[in-house]
């Protein structure tokens, strides 16, 4: 029997990798890696290593969820050291724990490895910590990636109460968000920050408010991968914002992912 290593591959900057999880991709036989995994990290790999890509666009899937647990279990069942390679940390909406329950069920020996998840990761790039004793001592994961009526499932009611709020691609469903918070007391000035590429050499970001968020999101063409964050902690961009900056008009165009 071989053994699977689901592994949190970081938010984009392929520097960002753990130890554990750089050997994790060094050991294994097979890897299976996601859309927003930098492709750098898999010049790390054996020479004769099985590379397996299984992204997922909105409503374009390479691989569904069952297609690749199915495809673990197959590996690991012939004696290969499978890494399951995913953006940002496997815990953190990005169905590790399903991987790990089917994995369970089929008795295959695992391993998780975590990542840096992009909700700590690109607000750090973009100059905003997602906590500070003089704005913000609490804060919250949330999904925007939202099937319809799912956003119903989502506790608006009490997030709108937390300091910080770190929105994963939410792009699309910024106006839903906007009325949610809103209806539930979020001030209307509340500052937000939309980190569009966050930590790679693509990396913009746009400071506006709950009010306006929408509107500038449009002006800026923010798409996703970004990363929204919504609390008073965004004013602190102002002051030690430093990725970005340290580039200027120097900063590179592309990246590859």
């Amino acid at each position: 029997m071989g053994k699977v290593y689901l592994v949190g591959a970081g938010p984009g900057d392929p520097d960002l990798i753990t130890v554990k999880g750089l050997k994790c991709i060094k050991n294994a036989d097979v890897i299976l890696y996601d859309r927003l995994v930098n492709r750098e990290l898999l010049e790390y790999a054996r020479p004769k290593a099985e590379l397996i890509y299984c992204g997922k666009l909105p409503h374009h899937h390479a691989m569904k969820q069952e297609l690749i647990n199915q495809t673990l279990i197959k590996h690991a069942k012939k004696g290969k050291t499978v890494t399951r390679l995913k953006g940002g940390d496997p815990f953190v909406f990005g169905r590790g724990g399903e991987e790990a329950e089917e994995l369970v069920k089929n008795q295959i020996p695992f391993e998780i490895v975590p990542g840096i998840t992009a909700g700590i990761a690109a607000p750090s790039y973009a100059g905003i910590p997602v906590t500070h004793r003089n704005y913000g001592s609490s804060f919250a994961f949330v999904t925007g990636h939202m099937k319809n009526g799912e956003e119903d499932h989502i506790k608006w009611e009490a997030l709108s109460q937390i300091d910080t709020l770190a929105i994963y691609m939410g792009v699309k469903n910024l106006p839903s968000i906007q009325s949610k918070l809103l209806s539930f007391g979020k001030n209307s000035t509340t500052p937000v920050a939309l980190i569009n590429w966050g930590t790679t050499l693509k990396q913009k970001t746009i400071v506006t408010d709950l009010q306006h968020m929408i509107e500038d999101a449009v002006k800026g063409k923010i798409e996703n991968p970004c990363m929204i964050v919504i609390g008073e902690v965004v004013k602190m961009r102002e002051k030690i914002q430093w990725f970005e900056e340290s580039f200027g008009e120097d900063m590179p165009k592309e990246v590859v992912l």
